[in-house]
Protein backbone atom coordinates (compact mmCIF):
# COMPACT_ATOMS: atom_id res chain seq x y z
CA UNK A 1 0.00 0.00 0.00
CA UNK A 2 1.22 3.49 -0.85
CA UNK A 3 0.06 6.87 0.39
CA UNK A 4 -0.77 9.71 -2.00
CA UNK A 5 -1.35 13.31 -0.92
CA UNK A 6 -3.26 15.45 -3.45
CA UNK A 7 -2.48 19.16 -3.06
CA UNK A 8 -5.16 21.21 -4.81
CA UNK A 9 -6.32 24.83 -4.99
CA UNK A 10 -9.87 25.60 -3.84
CA UNK A 11 -11.20 25.47 -7.40
CA UNK A 12 -13.83 23.00 -8.63
CA UNK A 13 -12.24 22.57 -12.07
CA UNK A 14 -8.92 21.58 -10.48
CA UNK A 15 -10.36 19.16 -7.93
CA UNK A 16 -12.85 17.31 -10.13
CA UNK A 17 -10.33 15.55 -12.43
CA UNK A 18 -8.47 14.16 -9.42
CA UNK A 19 -11.58 12.73 -7.76
CA UNK A 20 -11.73 9.71 -10.06
CA UNK A 21 -7.97 9.16 -9.78
CA UNK A 22 -8.18 9.11 -5.99
CA UNK A 23 -11.09 6.66 -6.15
CA UNK A 24 -9.07 4.32 -8.39
CA UNK A 25 -6.13 4.41 -6.00
CA UNK A 26 -8.34 3.63 -3.03
CA UNK A 27 -9.99 0.77 -4.94
CA UNK A 28 -6.53 -0.78 -5.39
CA UNK A 29 -5.75 -0.65 -1.68
CA UNK A 30 -3.83 2.61 -1.48
CA UNK A 31 -4.50 5.45 0.92
CA UNK A 32 -5.33 8.94 -0.27
CA UNK A 33 -5.59 12.31 1.44
CA UNK A 34 -5.98 15.89 0.32
CA UNK A 35 -4.55 19.27 1.27
CA UNK A 36 -6.80 22.18 0.29
CA UNK A 37 -7.83 25.57 1.67
CA UNK A 38 -11.48 24.50 1.46
CA UNK A 39 -11.90 21.03 2.96
CA UNK A 40 -15.69 21.24 2.62
CA UNK A 41 -15.34 21.70 -1.15
CA UNK A 42 -13.19 18.56 -1.43
CA UNK A 43 -15.71 16.65 0.68
CA UNK A 44 -18.55 17.82 -1.57
CA UNK A 45 -16.75 16.74 -4.72
CA UNK A 46 -14.88 13.64 -3.51
CA UNK A 47 -17.32 12.38 -0.91
CA UNK A 48 -17.84 12.92 2.78
CA UNK A 49 -15.29 10.20 3.75
CA UNK A 50 -12.43 12.05 1.98
CA UNK A 51 -9.50 12.61 4.34
CA UNK A 52 -8.72 16.31 4.00
CA UNK A 53 -6.09 18.47 5.68
CA UNK A 54 -7.06 22.11 5.71
CA UNK A 55 -4.61 24.88 4.99
CA UNK A 56 -4.76 28.63 4.58
CA UNK A 57 -5.80 30.11 1.27
CA UNK A 58 -5.53 33.46 -0.46
CA UNK A 59 -8.30 35.74 -1.66
CA UNK A 60 -8.29 36.04 -5.47
CA UNK A 61 -8.95 39.77 -5.28
CA UNK A 62 -11.21 41.73 -7.53
CA UNK A 63 -9.83 41.10 -10.99
CA UNK A 64 -11.05 43.78 -13.41
CA UNK A 65 -13.20 42.08 -16.04
CA UNK A 66 -11.56 44.03 -18.87
CA UNK A 67 -8.06 42.63 -18.19
CA UNK A 68 -6.80 40.51 -21.07
CA UNK A 69 -3.52 39.05 -22.31
CA UNK A 70 -0.28 39.67 -20.36
CA UNK A 71 -1.95 42.01 -17.86
CA UNK A 72 -4.51 39.38 -16.94
CA UNK A 73 -1.73 36.83 -16.57
CA UNK A 74 0.29 39.11 -14.30
CA UNK A 75 -2.77 39.76 -12.17
CA UNK A 76 -3.46 36.02 -11.85
CA UNK A 77 0.07 35.32 -10.67
CA UNK A 78 0.66 38.41 -8.55
CA UNK A 79 -2.69 38.50 -6.78
CA UNK A 80 -3.64 34.85 -6.59
CA UNK A 81 -1.23 32.06 -7.53
CA UNK A 82 1.88 33.30 -5.69
CA UNK A 83 0.02 34.40 -2.52
CA UNK A 84 -1.90 31.12 -2.61
CA UNK A 85 1.36 29.14 -2.61
CA UNK A 86 2.76 31.05 0.35
CA UNK A 87 -0.50 30.77 2.28
CA UNK A 88 -0.87 27.02 1.63
CA UNK A 89 2.72 26.02 2.35
CA UNK A 90 2.57 25.71 6.18
CA UNK A 91 -0.61 23.61 5.97
CA UNK A 92 0.86 21.41 3.25
CA UNK A 93 3.98 20.81 5.36
CA UNK A 94 1.76 19.90 8.30
CA UNK A 95 -0.27 17.53 6.11
CA UNK A 96 2.91 15.81 4.91
CA UNK A 97 4.07 15.42 8.50
CA UNK A 98 0.77 13.94 9.63
CA UNK A 99 -0.03 11.77 6.59
CA UNK A 100 3.53 10.79 5.57
CA UNK A 101 2.81 10.32 1.84
CA UNK A 102 4.95 8.29 -0.50
CA UNK A 103 4.03 10.60 -3.39
CA UNK A 104 2.71 14.16 -3.49
CA UNK A 105 0.34 14.91 -6.38
CA UNK A 106 0.48 18.67 -6.88
CA UNK A 107 -1.96 20.60 -9.03
CA UNK A 108 -0.27 22.87 -11.57
CA UNK A 109 -1.63 25.90 -9.73
CA UNK A 110 -0.86 24.63 -6.22
CA UNK A 111 2.87 25.36 -6.21
CA UNK A 112 3.06 24.71 -2.47
CA UNK A 113 2.66 21.00 -3.16
CA UNK A 114 5.60 20.75 -5.56
CA UNK A 115 7.93 23.03 -3.60
CA UNK A 116 7.14 21.41 -0.25
CA UNK A 117 7.83 17.97 -1.76
CA UNK A 118 11.16 19.24 -3.09
CA UNK A 119 12.06 20.76 0.25
CA UNK A 120 11.35 17.45 2.04
CA UNK A 121 12.86 15.20 -0.63
CA UNK A 122 9.61 13.53 -1.63
CA UNK A 123 8.72 12.35 -5.15
CA UNK A 124 5.97 14.43 -6.70
CA UNK A 125 3.77 14.33 -9.75
CA UNK A 126 1.94 17.15 -11.48
CA UNK A 127 -1.81 17.14 -11.99
CA UNK A 128 -2.27 19.19 -15.16
CA UNK A 129 -5.98 19.91 -15.31
CA UNK A 130 -5.48 22.00 -18.43
CA UNK A 131 -3.19 21.41 -21.39
CA UNK A 132 -2.76 25.14 -22.04
CA UNK A 133 0.64 25.29 -20.33
CA UNK A 134 2.08 22.84 -22.87
CA UNK A 135 1.64 25.44 -25.62
CA UNK A 136 4.15 27.91 -24.08
CA UNK A 137 1.70 30.80 -23.68
CA UNK A 138 4.63 33.16 -22.98
CA UNK A 139 6.25 32.64 -26.38
CA UNK A 140 6.95 36.09 -27.78
CA UNK A 141 6.65 37.72 -24.34
CA UNK A 142 10.25 37.69 -23.02
CA UNK A 143 9.64 40.39 -20.42
CA UNK A 144 6.73 38.49 -18.92
CA UNK A 145 8.78 35.28 -19.00
CA UNK A 146 11.65 36.98 -17.12
CA UNK A 147 9.23 38.51 -14.63
CA UNK A 148 7.68 35.10 -13.97
CA UNK A 149 11.06 33.39 -13.53
CA UNK A 150 12.02 36.04 -11.00
CA UNK A 151 8.79 35.55 -9.05
CA UNK A 152 9.19 31.77 -9.00
CA UNK A 153 12.77 32.12 -7.72
CA UNK A 154 11.48 34.36 -4.95
CA UNK A 155 8.77 31.84 -4.11
CA UNK A 156 11.36 29.04 -3.86
CA UNK A 157 13.32 31.11 -1.38
CA UNK A 158 10.22 32.01 0.65
CA UNK A 159 9.12 28.37 0.91
CA UNK A 160 12.57 26.99 1.71
CA UNK A 161 12.81 24.89 -1.46
CA UNK A 162 16.18 24.31 -3.17
CA UNK A 163 17.28 27.40 -5.07
CA UNK A 164 17.81 25.42 -8.26
CA UNK A 165 14.98 23.17 -9.28
CA UNK A 166 12.36 22.48 -11.93
CA UNK A 167 9.41 24.69 -12.73
CA UNK A 168 6.82 23.76 -10.06
CA UNK A 169 4.21 23.42 -12.81
CA UNK A 170 6.05 20.47 -14.35
CA UNK A 171 7.30 17.50 -12.34
CA UNK A 172 10.55 16.05 -13.71
CA UNK A 173 9.16 12.56 -12.96
CA UNK A 174 5.49 12.54 -14.00
CA UNK A 175 2.97 15.01 -15.42
CA UNK A 176 -0.60 13.75 -15.69
CA UNK A 177 -2.31 15.56 -18.57
CA UNK A 178 -6.08 15.14 -18.52
CA UNK A 179 -6.42 15.47 -22.29
CA UNK A 180 -5.01 13.86 -25.44
CA UNK A 181 -3.12 15.18 -28.47
CA UNK A 182 -6.30 14.80 -30.55
CA UNK A 183 -7.61 17.86 -28.68
CA UNK A 184 -4.47 19.53 -27.37
CA UNK A 185 -2.78 19.26 -30.75
CA UNK A 186 0.66 19.84 -29.27
CA UNK A 187 3.87 18.06 -28.43
CA UNK A 188 4.85 17.76 -24.78
CA UNK A 189 7.86 16.78 -22.68
CA UNK A 190 8.65 13.08 -22.24
CA UNK A 191 7.42 13.20 -18.65
CA UNK A 192 3.85 13.99 -19.79
CA UNK A 193 1.35 11.15 -19.80
CA UNK A 194 -1.77 11.88 -21.81
CA UNK A 195 -4.42 10.07 -19.77
CA UNK A 196 -7.50 11.80 -21.15
CA UNK A 197 -10.27 13.23 -18.98
CA UNK A 198 -10.88 11.76 -15.55
CA UNK A 199 -14.65 11.41 -15.66
CA UNK A 200 -16.12 9.72 -12.62
CA UNK A 201 -19.41 9.76 -10.79
CA UNK A 202 -19.77 12.63 -8.37
CA UNK A 203 -21.93 13.18 -5.33
CA UNK A 204 -23.68 16.08 -7.06
CA UNK A 205 -27.32 17.14 -6.90
CA UNK A 206 -28.56 15.04 -9.85
CA UNK A 207 -31.56 13.92 -7.82
CA UNK A 208 -32.82 17.49 -7.49
CA UNK A 209 -32.75 18.25 -11.21
CA UNK A 210 -36.18 18.41 -12.93
CA UNK A 211 -35.53 15.59 -15.39
CA UNK A 212 -39.20 15.46 -16.32
CA UNK A 213 -38.82 18.92 -17.94
CA UNK A 214 -36.66 17.53 -20.77
CA UNK A 215 -38.44 17.03 -24.08
CA UNK A 216 -36.96 14.08 -26.04
CA UNK A 217 -38.39 15.52 -29.26
CA UNK A 218 -36.06 18.54 -29.32
CA UNK A 219 -32.31 19.09 -29.31
CA UNK A 220 -30.83 20.04 -25.94
CA UNK A 221 -28.24 22.79 -25.51
CA UNK A 222 -26.39 23.18 -22.21
CA UNK A 223 -25.10 26.65 -21.33
CA UNK A 224 -22.50 27.03 -18.59
CA UNK A 225 -19.81 29.56 -17.73
CA UNK A 226 -18.46 27.49 -14.84
CA UNK A 227 -18.38 28.51 -11.20
CA UNK A 228 -15.67 31.19 -11.36
CA UNK A 229 -17.21 33.62 -13.84
CA UNK A 230 -20.43 34.65 -12.14
CA UNK A 231 -19.27 38.26 -11.91
CA UNK A 232 -18.92 38.83 -15.66
CA UNK A 233 -21.51 36.64 -17.33
CA UNK A 234 -24.75 38.61 -17.15
CA UNK A 235 -24.85 40.09 -20.65
CA UNK A 236 -23.59 36.91 -22.28
CA UNK A 237 -26.09 34.64 -20.53
CA UNK A 238 -28.91 37.00 -21.39
CA UNK A 239 -27.91 36.85 -25.07
CA UNK A 240 -27.80 33.05 -24.85
CA UNK A 241 -31.29 32.95 -23.41
CA UNK A 242 -32.67 35.16 -26.19
CA UNK A 243 -30.92 33.27 -28.99
CA UNK A 244 -32.04 29.89 -27.74
CA UNK A 245 -35.64 30.99 -27.22
CA UNK A 246 -35.71 32.08 -30.86
CA UNK A 247 -34.99 28.45 -31.76
CA UNK A 248 -37.53 26.96 -29.39
CA UNK A 249 -39.30 25.11 -32.18
CA UNK A 250 -36.38 22.67 -32.30
CA UNK A 251 -34.18 23.48 -29.30
CA UNK A 252 -34.58 23.39 -25.53
CA UNK A 253 -31.85 24.82 -23.34
CA UNK A 254 -30.56 24.28 -19.83
CA UNK A 255 -28.78 27.38 -18.56
CA UNK A 256 -26.63 27.38 -15.41
CA UNK A 257 -26.77 30.70 -13.55
CA UNK A 258 -24.99 30.18 -10.20
CA UNK A 259 -24.76 33.91 -9.50
CA UNK A 260 -28.38 34.69 -10.30
CA UNK A 261 -27.27 37.36 -12.77
CA UNK A 262 -30.41 36.86 -14.85
CA UNK A 263 -32.56 37.92 -11.93
CA UNK A 264 -34.51 34.68 -11.79
CA UNK A 265 -34.13 34.22 -8.04
CA UNK A 266 -32.34 30.94 -8.53
CA UNK A 267 -34.67 29.15 -10.93
CA UNK A 268 -36.87 29.89 -13.91
CA UNK A 269 -38.26 27.51 -16.44
CA UNK A 270 -40.82 27.39 -19.13
CA UNK A 271 -41.17 24.83 -21.90
CA UNK A 272 -38.12 26.21 -23.75
CA UNK A 273 -35.53 27.42 -21.25
CA UNK A 274 -34.60 26.02 -17.85
CA UNK A 275 -32.50 28.35 -15.68
CA UNK A 276 -31.03 26.78 -12.54
CA UNK A 277 -28.25 27.75 -10.12
CA UNK A 278 -26.39 24.48 -10.74
CA UNK A 279 -26.50 21.61 -13.19
CA UNK A 280 -25.52 17.94 -12.68
CA UNK A 281 -23.31 18.28 -15.74
CA UNK A 282 -22.07 14.71 -16.13
CA UNK A 283 -25.51 13.22 -15.56
CA UNK A 284 -27.06 15.61 -18.08
CA UNK A 285 -24.40 14.88 -20.70
CA UNK A 286 -24.90 11.18 -20.17
CA UNK A 287 -28.66 11.61 -20.58
CA UNK A 288 -28.14 13.33 -23.93
CA UNK A 289 -27.02 16.84 -24.92
CA UNK A 290 -26.63 17.97 -28.53
CA UNK A 291 -24.39 21.01 -28.00
CA UNK A 292 -22.59 22.77 -25.14
CA UNK A 293 -22.18 26.54 -25.06
CA UNK A 294 -19.47 27.47 -22.58
CA UNK A 295 -16.47 29.60 -21.62
CA UNK A 296 -13.91 27.02 -22.86
CA UNK A 297 -13.03 25.91 -19.35
CA UNK A 298 -10.93 22.78 -19.73
CA UNK A 299 -13.17 20.66 -17.52
CA UNK A 300 -16.38 21.56 -19.33
CA UNK A 301 -14.79 21.16 -22.76
CA UNK A 302 -13.35 17.74 -21.94
CA UNK A 303 -16.54 16.48 -20.33
CA UNK A 304 -18.54 17.54 -23.38
CA UNK A 305 -16.12 15.89 -25.79
CA UNK A 306 -15.94 12.76 -23.61
CA UNK A 307 -19.60 12.39 -24.56
CA UNK A 308 -18.99 13.34 -28.21
CA UNK A 309 -20.83 16.68 -27.91
CA UNK A 310 -19.68 19.63 -30.09
CA UNK A 311 -19.26 23.08 -28.58
CA UNK A 312 -19.69 26.80 -28.99
CA UNK A 313 -16.85 28.35 -26.98
CA UNK A 314 -16.64 31.93 -25.69
CA UNK A 315 -13.36 32.22 -23.77
CA UNK A 316 -13.12 34.84 -21.04
CA UNK A 317 -9.59 34.70 -19.56
CA UNK A 318 -6.68 32.60 -18.25
CA UNK A 319 -6.24 29.35 -20.22
CA UNK A 320 -9.64 29.60 -21.89
CA UNK A 321 -8.49 31.26 -25.16
CA UNK A 322 -5.92 28.48 -25.61
CA UNK A 323 -8.49 25.75 -24.95
CA UNK A 324 -10.96 27.46 -27.29
CA UNK A 325 -8.31 27.45 -29.99
CA UNK A 326 -7.80 23.72 -29.44
CA UNK A 327 -11.52 23.07 -29.89
CA UNK A 328 -11.64 25.05 -33.13
CA UNK A 329 -8.43 23.57 -34.52
CA UNK A 330 -9.75 20.08 -33.81
CA UNK A 331 -12.93 20.90 -35.73
CA UNK A 332 -15.15 20.20 -32.72
CA UNK A 333 -16.71 23.60 -32.26
CA UNK A 334 -17.11 27.28 -33.11
CA UNK A 335 -15.59 30.21 -31.23
CA UNK A 336 -17.44 33.45 -30.52
CA UNK A 337 -16.39 36.62 -28.72
CA UNK A 338 -17.47 36.66 -25.11
CA UNK A 339 -17.52 40.40 -24.46
CA UNK A 340 -18.97 41.59 -27.75
CA UNK A 341 -20.97 38.68 -29.06
CA UNK A 342 -24.10 39.57 -31.01
CA UNK A 343 -27.29 37.53 -31.13
CA UNK A 344 -26.72 37.00 -34.83
CA UNK A 345 -23.18 35.61 -34.40
CA UNK A 346 -24.16 33.44 -31.46
CA UNK A 347 -27.21 32.10 -33.27
CA UNK A 348 -25.15 31.23 -36.33
CA UNK A 349 -22.63 29.39 -34.15
CA UNK A 350 -25.35 27.39 -32.40
CA UNK A 351 -26.95 26.50 -35.74
CA UNK A 352 -23.59 25.35 -37.12
CA UNK A 353 -22.74 22.92 -34.34
CA UNK A 354 -26.28 21.54 -34.29
CA UNK A 355 -26.72 21.19 -38.05
CA UNK A 356 -23.29 20.58 -39.57
CA UNK A 357 -22.33 16.90 -39.09
CA UNK A 358 -18.63 17.77 -39.45
CA UNK A 359 -18.61 19.14 -35.89
CA UNK A 360 -20.30 16.03 -34.58
CA UNK A 361 -17.80 13.78 -36.40
CA UNK A 362 -14.85 15.71 -34.91
CA UNK A 363 -16.35 15.51 -31.43
CA UNK A 364 -16.89 11.77 -31.88
CA UNK A 365 -13.26 11.32 -32.98
CA UNK A 366 -12.02 13.05 -29.83
CA UNK A 367 -14.45 11.03 -27.74
CA UNK A 368 -12.86 7.83 -29.07
CA UNK A 369 -9.35 9.09 -28.29
CA UNK A 370 -10.35 10.23 -24.81
CA UNK A 371 -11.85 6.88 -23.89
CA UNK A 372 -8.88 4.95 -25.26
CA UNK A 373 -6.44 6.99 -23.13
CA UNK A 374 -7.57 5.35 -19.90
CA UNK A 375 -8.62 8.34 -17.80
CA UNK A 376 -8.58 7.94 -14.03
CA UNK A 377 -7.46 4.32 -14.22
CA UNK A 378 -4.42 5.17 -16.36
CA UNK A 379 -3.53 8.10 -14.09
CA UNK A 380 -3.71 5.87 -11.02
CA UNK A 381 -1.45 3.30 -12.71
CA UNK A 382 1.19 5.94 -13.48
CA UNK A 383 1.08 7.21 -9.88
CA UNK A 384 1.41 3.69 -8.50
CA UNK A 385 4.44 3.06 -10.73
CA UNK A 386 6.03 6.31 -9.50
CA UNK A 387 5.51 5.22 -5.89
CA UNK A 388 7.06 1.80 -6.63
CA UNK A 389 10.05 3.35 -8.43
CA UNK A 390 10.61 5.74 -5.56
CA UNK A 391 10.22 3.12 -2.85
Amino acid sequence: MSRFLFVVPPLVGHINPTVGVAAELVAHGHRVAWACPRPALVARLAGADAEVFGCAGAAPGERPAELRGPEALRFLWEWYLLPLAEAMAPGVRAAVGAFRPDVVVADQQAFAGALTAERLGLPWATSATTSAEFTDPLAGLPKVRDWLAERLAGLRSALGAPAAGPDPRFSPRLVLAFSTPELAGTAAPDTVRWVGPSVAGRPDAASGFPWEWLDPGRATVLVSLGTANTDVGGRFLDTCRSVLRERADRVQSVLADPGGVLGTEGREHDKDVLIVPSVPQLALLERGVDAVLCHAGHNTVCEALWHGVPLVVAPIRDDQPVVAGQVVDAGAGVRVRFGRVTARALGAAVDSVLDDPAYQRAAARIRTAFRAAGGASAAATHLTELAEESG
